[in-house]
């Protein structure tokens, strides 16, 4: 039967009376874990800021009316030509409304589905704002301003003013960052702006927008719903886009495919929307992880010779163990008991080092124009990467140290004795 107590305490003896091999053996095993969860952690938090941009600020299934030529051509329903093959060049669209039609029971109807976890309306209409004799293209966009805060974080690019107080204004208006640079507009001002009938109106300035892309904050500003539908003199049922947030993204292609053919509406879904962001973040984040995981096995074979030399400079405590009585297995126990003490304490301190490099990286300012809500370098705490890593510690440091003690336990004592 094996007593632990004494070979935990031949083993603490060891590593005592060695104490330049252990603290050698220790930081190999720091150092490495401590340079993954630091790599890991800033690396994923980065990916996860990039994604986010995006991602906060994309419907996961978009629905709106398109325009597009009719595919049954008049000269297709002529009997004469019934069985010809058709050309008809210059196809111009089918007059259509852009406005989704039955958009509020689609919206009623989209708000019970269990899968979803948010349906919003939009109205977006092409408007010019005016600064003097000056007319600046751009979009108008009518939402529901909490819920849009509620799915999409919107209330995070809201650099100035809140969403409450656009909310409560009637005739309010959330200007795009670009916009307000260049007409010199702040909270409090007032800007004028033109429908393409002509007709103009003005809007007091409640807050001001930053998406973090310059194509859009140079165009695009937001009011309430009934706000724009005033504006373009249509009723309230006057919607032009439902944007759908969803529980779980994966079902957005299969919900898009079935949305369309039930409503009789253009969806799109976030993957179709975004196929090169999704290709760049899927390269991201493999990197990421080959990265990670080079650096373990490597930190695991800096690991292994560390602890195959300190067991191979007590070949001399070995013989002795061996020849005081100790069995081949005691003699292993008390090698493993040291690489897993030496694992567990390295592992540790990686992490208590890892976490505290992250912190410090956590605080370092990161100003951008293009991402003002973002003041210091992105950190993902995830809790599954100190698990990783103190669970790497202990089966690298395991591995390490039975690999040369089951050699150690075969060894002949008298011939280590002797010299031989």
């Amino acid at each position: 039967m094996t007593n632990w107590s004494v070979i935990l305490n031949i083993a603490k003896t060891h590593l005592i009376t060695k104490m330049k091999s252990t603290v050698t053996a220790s930081l190999g095993v720091t150092f490495g874990i401590g340079a993954y969860i630091t790599l890991v952690s800033f690396m994923t938090g980065l990916n996860e800021m990039l994604d986010d941009l995006v991602l906060n600020q994309t419907p996961h299934i978009h629905l709106y009316s398109e325009i597009e030529p009719t595919l049954n051509q008049p000269v297709s329903r002529y009997q004469a030509y019934e069985d010809a093959f058709n050309i008809v060049h210059s196809v111009k669209p089918k007059l259509s409304q852009t406005k989704i039609h039955n958009a509020l029971p689609i919206l009623n109807y989209l708000n019970t589905d269990e899968n979803v976890l948010g349906a919003t309306p939009e109205l977006r209409a092409q408007i010019f704002y005016l600064s003097g004799s000056l007319e600046l293209g751009g979009n108008l966009v009518g939402v529901d301003i909490m819920e849009s805060v509620r799915l999409y974080n919107m209330r995070d690019y809201i650099v100035e003013g809140t969403p409450e107080a656009l909310k409560n204004t009637e005739n309010g208006i959330l200007l795009g960052a670009g916009l307000a640079n260049k007409m010199s507009l702040s909270i409090g001002d007032r800007v004028q702006i033109s429908t393409v009938k002509g007709d103009i109106f003005p809007l007091k300035i409640v807050g001001i927008y930053q998406s973090g892309i310059a194509e859009i904050d140079d165009i695009q500003s937001f009011a309430n719903l009934n706000t724009v539908q005033r504006i373009l003199g249509e009723p309230q049922n006057y919607i032009t886009d439902i944007n759908i947030k969803l529980y779980n993204l994966q079902s957005a292609p299969t919900m898009a495919r079935s949305l369309e053919k039930q409503f009789a509406v253009k969806a799109t879904d976030i993957n179709e929307a975004n196929a090169q962001f999704e290709t760049g973040s899927n390269i991201r984040n493999l990197i990421t992880y080959a990265v990670s995981i080079t650096l373990l096995i490597v930190a695991g074979f800096g690991i292994y010779n560390i602890l195959n030399m300190l067991i191979y400079e007590k070949m001399k405590d070995i013989a002795i163990l061996r020849a005081t009585g100790f069995s081949g297995k005691d003699v292993q126990l008390v090698f493993m008991s040291q690489a897993m003490i030496i694992g567990a304490v390295g592992g540790i301190f990686g992490l208590i080092i890892g976490y505290g490099l992250s912190r410090l990286i956590d605080n370092i300012a990161f100003e951008t124009q293009a991402l003002p809500t973002i003041t210091t370098y992105p950190i993902n705490y995830n809790l599954g990467y100190y698990l990783i890593g103190i669970t790497f510690a202990l089966v690298s440091t395991f591995i390490a140290g039975y690999l040369p003690s089951n050699k150690a336990k075969h060894i002949d004592p008298v011939r280590i004795i002797r010299g031989t």
